[in-house]
């Protein structure tokens, strides 16, 4: 049995689910989290997040700082914000309770940005079979008001049953798995960054007393 993919398309069925799930989906989330579900598509396949790079290069800045001072750590480009953040406040004087605070807000922070994006394809995955059914219930409305000519009744059969269709694939084959590997990729994030703290709060605590010392 060959199975022709052209009778599973159905332009009014795809608008009704795709444009009321969008529409209910703008309503439901800021248009800051908006943009970042979308952006966070680009993250997908990334291979997750590893600390082990950036604790090579605070094991190296730990190694300047004890043989030239933190004023020597100005030197050092670190592409990791949060890093970066941490070493500036490190050069400044921060204390280890300080740096070690600004680190877990930074991290907080990144977690709740990637679970934001994740919850709206959690919405979407939630709306779209919702938006289905009633994309179902307007084809069976058109049917019933085409029992008189049965060579129209075809058509709104066709969007009944694949509204239902668009809703379920949309749902839980594109929707559900994004927002389930958005999740994932965040908890190993967070779990990854909580290793920065140690080395970096050590640091800070180290080199704190020399600058206060400097400054009195």
């Amino acid at each position: 049995m060959t199975l022709a993919f052209d009778q599973f398309l159905d332009p009014t069925a795809a608008a009704l689910v795709l444009g009321g799930t969008a529409l209910a989906t703008l309503l439901r989330a800021p248009p800051s989290h908006l943009r970042r579900a979308l952006g966070s598509l680009l993250t997908l396949f990334r291979v997750p997040f590893s600390a082990d790079p950036l604790l090579e290069q605070i094991d190296l800045q730990d190694r300047v700082a004890r043989k030239h001072g933190t004023h020597a750590l100005d030197r050092f480009v670190v592409a990791d914000r949060d890093v970066r953040d941490a070493i500036s406040a490190i050069v400044d004087g921060a204390d280890g309770a300080d740096v070690a605070a600004a680190l877990a807000h930074a991290r907080r922070a990144r977690v709740e940005r990637h679970l934001a994006a994740a919850d709206v394809w959690s919405g979407v995955a939630e709306v779209a079979p919702a938006m289905g059914m009633i994309g179902t219930l307007i084809g069976l409305a058109q049917m019933f008001a085409k029992m008189g000519d049965p060579a129209r009744i075809g058509g709104a059969m066709a969007v009944a049953l694949l509204a239902t269709l668009y809703g379920a694939v949309l749902a839980n084959l594109i929707a559900a798995p994004i927002a389930a590997r958005l999740r994932a990729l965040a908890r190993a994030e967070a779990f990854e960054r909580t290793r920065l703290e140690a080395p970096l709060t050590a640091l800070a605590a180290r080199e704190a007393p020399t600058h206060l010392s400097a400054a009195a």
